[in-house]
């Protein structure tokens, strides 16, 4: 079996999508007719450094991991039997299970960005060495209340999230920490995945409600329940997504417990493939 992963903000970097946008000139004008600027140019001159914006980031990523699983699928004429994605990455698992086309997709990913680049004054940061619950049980002891747990990557590969001062003041306190083997303050534009999100979440779902989606044709394993998205549920999935944790460890186990996987990135960059393989040394190493 395989799944195919899609990679999310972190990713991006100039020139990526070259060749992709002239060889699906038809969808890259579509996108560009969508978003009021050139698509191509955004990837490959990364004009005003806005690849690293929110709102530039996420439509971008979009566009070049679906012309990258379009590309893909007609070279190799074979289709995965699940689709997982990392944050924004999950609309393109979404997008490859058929759940909506490529317009509607990119419609949802700029409104997306956009709600989500109004909430300024926000970070991140990667915390190596701890586990989920050895990095919420030190947010308790050194009182940093306003911090949340983000993204669990990888066992031991844990991201929070909060205001631009407070992940700071908890990357200098983690640092103190014999166990972290490093802290690492992530390039993004803000508190993403957190309670600070709570706002852009109420919005989007309301603009969520003007869309029709398909039931999905291949299973899209859910960053929010690290299991196999309902039909029902999609929107509300959608949405919930916003503010809540990339339960990305417990979706890739969940996978493996599937048989044998093999997994393969589809999109920019090769972060996901490198946790999975930290992912799956962990199982390996974890006793039994």
């Amino acid at each position: 079996m395989i799944t195919y992963v899609f990679p999310g903000q972190g990713s991006q970097k100039q020139g990526m999508g070259s060749g992709l946008f002239d060889e699906f000139k038809e969808l890259t004008d579509q996108a560009d007719e969508i978003l009021g600027y050139s698509i191509k140019r955004l990837c490959l001159e990364n004009p005003y450094s806005n690849l690293n914006k929110t709102q530039f980031t996420q439509p971008a990523l979009y566009v070049v991991n679906a012309l990258s699983y379009l590309k893909k699928i007609r070279d190799e004429e074979v289709k995965p039997d699940f689709v997982a994605g990392h944050s924004l990455g999950e609309y393109n698992a979404l997008f490859a299970a058929e759940a909506f086309d490529f317009e509607t997709g990119l419609q949802l990913v700029r409104k997306r960005g956009e709600l989500m680049s109004l909430i300024s004054n926000g970070g991140m940061a990667a915390v190596m060495g701890l586990n989920e619950e050895q990095v919420a049980k030190a947010l308790k002891e050194y009182h940093l209340h306003d911090v949340d747990i983000a993204n669990v990557n990888a066992p031991y590969q844990i991201v929070i999230s909060g205001k631009k001062d407070e992940i700071e003041k908890a990357a200098s306190l983690f640092e103190t920490m014999t166990e972290v083997t490093m802290v690492l303050p992530l390039n993004v534009s803000g508190a993403f995945h957190s309670r600070y999100m709570n706002k852009a979440k109420e919005e989007f779902e309301e603009f969520l409600h003007a869309f029709y989606f398909s039931p999905p044709s291949i299973p899209v394993i859910s960053n929010v329940y690290a299991k196999p998205y309902t039909y029902e549920f999609m929107k509300q999935t959608l949405a919930d997504q916003i503010n809540h944790s990339v339960k990305w460890t417990d979706s890739i186990s969940y996978l493996m417990k599937k048989g044998h996987m093999e997994f393969e990135e589809v999109g920019p960059g090769n972060v996901l493939t490198g946790l999975i393989h930290r992912i799956k040394k962990d199982a390996e190493a974890m006793p039994r």
